[in-house]
């Protein structure tokens, strides 16, 4: 298949579903962050004797460290290429995972290993999958491809969660980081190949570069015009919100599912649903989006997550809804309701900054992922440990009704914030 380029009108070969077939495939491998909980279940399993501010720790320094590095990593494959800072991915969560399984029970090497060391590649492995992808289609485009790409690190549960917890059982925790390590670094550095960036004036099909000299919206914002928009700081906090209620639940999924049974696979069941639902919510929320509009599909997923947060608390309680097959549901609906975050985020941030920086502006933009999941995953933490009110200890219900008032409050400005409205000329 090929489409004209603007700048020369000749022929270019469209490589835009074979990159975003790979940077799915890098997305399925990168999503070990959302097995956490299998991972601190093995811990717990092992007799290590850490709180559960000590397990959530190594997760929570992923995700901050995931996002802080989105940025460096989107200009450095805006500007050198994706195939190379994903290349640079794979080898750092390969070498994290082999870190983290030679230090032994030890909390810092966790840290160091799993939060710094593999939350840094995770975070140039993904901040490389989506840009060059989502430049190689038109506009009508962006929310299906951006979903069909990021619903690997949503679905990777699916497969990671079963196979980490066989894996565990046979063969103990350290030598299942080990071989995630190795396998990690392999596929992720094999598909970075396979991806690329359209050339400078790459115009896709079903799109018309406009005549020159005609009064246009401006289209691509530098990182520092974007900074100076009130709709940046309105879209991160929305961001910050919808990602860290998600998030929290992801870090605690498996212990959650204790109330529906003792023996643990009512949580296993409950981390590979959320996971199925983590994958198909983004890309059923990215397709929805270019039929119905970013912010409306916003809308709907804040509230309905808003809602599950609360049921899902209220089923890890007890009463009618602790069973497994009710906290099976629940928690898909949680993960799908998370995981269109991460399709509809990027969308707006194209929609309203354009393709040519789309790189380091989304990366400004995902800081409000990490921090959102670093924040309440770490309060959620203290909350069950009984560091905040003595009284809440052993429970996540404080943690989880603040999340949901959060939801509810980011469902609101989605009737605020628009576009910027920056009109030039064309060149």
């Amino acid at each position: 298949m090929t489409d004209p380029t603007a700048a020369e009108g000749t022929a270019v070969e469209n490589h835009g579903w074979r990159v975003a077939i790979a940077g799915l495939g890098i997305n399925l491998a990168l999503g070990v962050l959302y097995s956490w909980s299998i991972i601190s279940g093995g811990m717990e399993k092992a007799g290590w004797g850490w709180s559960q501010s000590q397990m959530s720790r190594p997760y929570a320094w992923a995700c901050l460290v995931f996002c802080l590095v989105m940025v460096p990593a989107g200009r450095m494959q805006d500007r050198l290429s994706p195939r190379l800072v994903a290349s640079l991915g794979g080898v750092l969560v390969g070498l994290g995972m082999i870190m983290a399984s030679l230090m032994g029970n030890s909390p810092a090497g966790w840290v160091v290993g799993f939060g710094i060391l593999a939350g840094a590649g995770i975070g140039f492995g993904y901040a490389s999958a989506t840009p060059p992808a989502v430049k190689w289609f038109p506009a009508s485009k962006t929310g299906q491809i951006a979903g069909i790409v990021v619903c690997g690190f949503g679905l990777a549960s699916v497969y990671i969660a079963p196979l980490g917890n066989w894996l565990i059982a046979r063969f103990g925790l350290q030598a299942t980081a080990m071989a995630f390590g190795i396998g990690f670094l392999v596929v992720v550095a094999g598909l970075a190949q396979l991806l690329r960036s359209p050339p400078e004036g790459y115009v896709p099909a079903g799109r018309k570069p406009a005549a020159p000299g005609a009064a246009v919206r401006k289209e691509d914002f530098s990182p520092l015009e974007v900074l100076k928009t009130w709709q940046f700081y309105v879209l991160w906090f929305m961001y910050a919100c919808g990602a860290g209620a998600g998030l929290m639940v992801i870090s605690v999924a498996k212990k959650l599912g204790k109330a529906a049974d003792p023996t643990g696979r009512a949580g296993v069941i409950a981390v590979t649903t959320l996971a199925v639902g983590n994958g198909a919510g983004r890309i059923i929320a990215g397709a929805l989006s270019d039929k119905l509009g970013r912010r409306a599909t916003m809308f709907i997923y804040f509230v309905l997550q808003a809602v599950m947060v609360v049921l899902l608390s209220m089923a890890a309680r007890g009463g009618a809804l602790t069973s497994a097959g009710a906290l099976a549901i629940i928690a898909a609906m949680v993960g799908a309701n998370y995981g269109a975050n991460l399709a509809l985020f990027p969308s707006a941030t194209k929609d309203y900054y354009g393709l040519k920086n789309f790189g380091t502006n989304y990366g400004l933009v995902f800081t409000a992922w990490g921090m959102g999941g670093y924040l309440l995953s770490e309060f959620a933490a203290r909350v069950y440990d009984g560091r905040i009110v003595a009284a809440w200890k052993g429970s996540f219900d404080f943690a989880f009704y603040c999340s949901a008032a959060l939801l509810v409050l980011a469902a609101v400005l989605t009737f605020v914030v628009r576009p910027p409205h920056h009109v030039e000329k064309s060149a």
